[in-house]
């Protein structure tokens, strides 16, 4: 029938099956590292206990009412709205200028009262 010359001067198995091995194995291979990938994602997904509690519905009723008592406490009254550093500002300089403005402020505060 065939002949091993016949079957090596053809030309769809010479290219062809090599090409369709290389195919149906790489999609395979493929999800092999896929699932490799999705595992390593649902292990850097787990939440630590403290953040599980916020996420989770029925504690999540006592945090807002812990939250709700600090708010009760807190004098919302008494505030004093602060500008953070813009982007193109240094935050440690700009910390410093808040600071002392703040003490010359109460340094003023204090020759007053006296």
């Amino acid at each position: 029938m065939f002949s091993l010359k016949a079957l090596q001067k053809n030309r769809t198995l010479k290219y062809g099956v090599p090409m369709l091995l290389l195919v149906v194995g790489g999609s395979f291979g493929l999800r092999e590292f896929t699932q490799i990938r999705y595992d390593a994602q649902k292990i850097k997904r787990k939440l630590d206990p403290s953040l599980e509690a916020r996420v989770d519905v029925q504690k999540q009723s006592v945090i807002l009412e812990q939250e709700y008592q600090k708010m009760e406490t807190a004098n919302l009254d008494e505030w004093k709205n602060i500008r953070g550093p813009r982007p193109w500002e240094d935050s440690r300089e700009y910390q410093e200028q808040q600071r002392s403005r703040h003490n010359a402020k109460t340094d003023l505060g204090k020759e007053e009262k006296y």
